[in-house]
């Protein structure tokens, strides 16, 4: 009698298709989240080989890839990661995000941040060039929150069209330190945005 294979995926063949599609959360896959704990080490070394490096917070419960920087001696890869542009207000909105975050953090008791489409609306409306079309000024501040679904620091919330989750993986990328001197810089953005002209407002739509 011919013995039956075991279907059931390997650990670490999920661990690593997931990571190459993007961010893993604990919350997401528990299961998956355990063996990518467990088998980190040897993520670590098959990853090193194509010039990336993981990066894996315990604490928040994410975890990605990112292009491993280039030593002195060490030849450098093709970039297997591309690089994402961002224009101006995207980036301006992540770090208003960001600076929500650390709000929250501070004074919450919730580990998820929740915002509303019109939230998020009000926290960049003080920053675009005013007299703008209200209609407008919304459609493009939702092209905006769009991208940044598409880079995977907001999520729509399920049955609710307008409700977006703050994805925590936002620490990791505008840093505490940034912040610091966050305060001081939103002048000069506030200023930067009032000269954009009309066709720089709508890259993101």
């Amino acid at each position: 009698m011919t013995e039956i294979e075991d279907s059931k995926p390997d650990p670490f063949s999920r661990v690593m298709i997931a990571l190459m599609k993007g961010v893993v959360y604990e919350e997401n896959d528990p299961a998956l989240w355990q063996d990518l704990f467990n088998l980190q080490a040897r993520a670590r070394d098959y990853i090193s080989h194509l010039g990336l490096e993981l990066l894996l917070d315990e604490a928040e419960g994410y975890a990605w890839l990112r292009t491993r920087a280039v030593t002195e001696g060490t030849p450098e890869l093709p970039r297997l990661i591309a690089r994402r542009q961002l224009s101006f207000p995207v980036s301006l909105l992540l770090a208003l995000l960001r600076k929500k975050l650390v709000e929250f953090d501070v004074g919450g008791d919730n580990n998820r941040l929740i915002l509303a489409r019109d939230e998020i609306v009000e926290l960049l409306r003080v920053f675009l060039p005013h007299g703008s079309n209200e209609a407008r000024l919304v459609k493009q501040i939702d092209g905006y929150i769009n991208r940044i679904i598409d880079s995977g620091f907001l999520r729509r919330l399920h049955g609710a069209e307008n409700q977006f989750e703050v994805r925590r993986i936002l620490k990791a990328f505008v840093d505490a330190q940034w912040l610091t001197d966050f305060d001081q810089r939103l002048e000069e953005y506030r200023a930067a945005l009032q000269e954009l002209p009309p066709e720089s407002e709508t890259n993101d739509e």
